[in-house]
């Protein structure tokens, strides 16, 4: 046996969390150094747990950095393959890859949920579990390994292995996405208000979003995530630009002047 693997064996004898160390070793392709970083992405906020000094804690944090990692290498990565798209193109291709149904699908291939602690009643209600634990463990890897590594897990174990880019640019599932493209396309700002924050009555956080299309109302919406509030509020805001040629009107008026008029979006 070649002394890296039998220095490997040995040290799992002494990982407490012997299970889940090999886990990150089967889907990073690193043994991880610090070891309770992934302990912390795989705690769910209805599964806190209490730090030394009394502080409770989960993986929000982690999933708030590993959220921006993937922006940044998804980013990146699009920006080499597609060198001639423009913005619109880009931002949309991006979104369908780090949206929240996209991440979740992926979680539950790489079966985090066996490895996610958190309560049946969050399990239940939110059904992105699996998504903000991948999104956690991006942090995880990027803290543990550093940018370039994570990087490289990204594109290896995520991109590559999960989407075919070129099917992907093809279908137009994501509605923020399309509404984003197409505000762009024609120079309309869009924005994206929190207009409310609650828990249900299983202590769930629920999000209820509005958006905003050249300064107008286009409609709200709510869900377990502030994303999925911004789908669903782009859902109906592109629904009525379809189906109310006044509101289109009225949102095509906010362009700049030297801006081209359009007909109803795709």
């Amino acid at each position: 046996m070649p002394l890296s693997n039998a220095i490997s064996r040995i040290k799992l004898l002494f990982v407490k969390d012997k299970e889940l160390y090999l886990f990150i070793r089967r889907i990073t392709g690193y043994y991880p150094r610090n070891v309770k970083l992934y302990q912390l992405a795989m705690v769910h906020r209805s599964r806190a747990i209490k730090t030394p000094d009394g502080h409770w804690t989960n993986n929000e944090r982690l999933e708030f950095l590993g959220d921006a990692v993937l922006d940044t290498v998804v980013a990146d990565y699009l920006y080499a393959m597609f060198p001639h798209k423009h913005e619109g193109f880009l931002t949309s291709t991006r979104a369908k890859i780090v949206q929240r149904e996209s991440l979740n699908r992926i979680g539950n291939l790489m079966h985090i949920d066996g490895h996610v602690h958190a309560s049946m009643h969050s399990s239940s209600h939110n059904s992105y579990i699996c998504g903000n634990a991948l999104e956690a463990l991006v942090g995880a890897v990027y803290l543990d390994q550093g940018y370039k590594r994570c990087r490289r897990f990204i594109i290896e174990r995520l991109i590559k292995k999960h989407f075919n880019i070129n099917k992907l640019v093809r279908t137009d599932q994501n509605y923020k996405s399309r509404l984003i493209e197409w505000t762009q396309k024609y120079h309309i700002s869009i924005e994206y208000q929190l207009i409310d924050a609650y828990t249900d009555q299983d202590k769930n956080p629920v999000f209820r979003t509005a958006v905003i299309l050249g300064g107008i109302m286009a409609g709200d919406a709510t869900g377990y995530s502030k994303k999925e509030s911004h789908q669903a509020a782009s859902k109906i805001a592109l629904d009525l630009l379809h189906h109310d040629p006044d509101f289109l009107e009225q949102v095509i008026a906010t362009a700049p002047n030297d801006q081209p008029q359009t007909p109803d979006p795709q």
